[in-house]
């Protein structure tokens, strides 16, 4: 299952309620928030939202998805 993009209009980072961008590995999918510097994977096609199962990212890490 993948995660339909039209879902990028109405989610938001749980913790600075900004905007999310969709990054696509050959892993799997996840949700960054550049401002907060957090990857949330995406499991089953669902965004897993949580601060406590989100990747903490460095600022080169960050500044590749801009």
């Amino acid at each position: 299952m993948s995660f339909d993009k039209r879902l990028l209009d109405i989610v938001a980072c749980p913790l600075c309620k900004g905007k999310l961008v969709l990054v696509t590995k050959e892993n799997g999918s996840q949700l960054v928030c550049k401002f907060d510097r957090l990857a949330f994977d995406i499991k089953d096609g669902i965004p897993v939202l949580l601060e406590s199962e989100a990747t903490k990212l460095s600022l080169d890490e960050v500044e590749r998805f801009s």
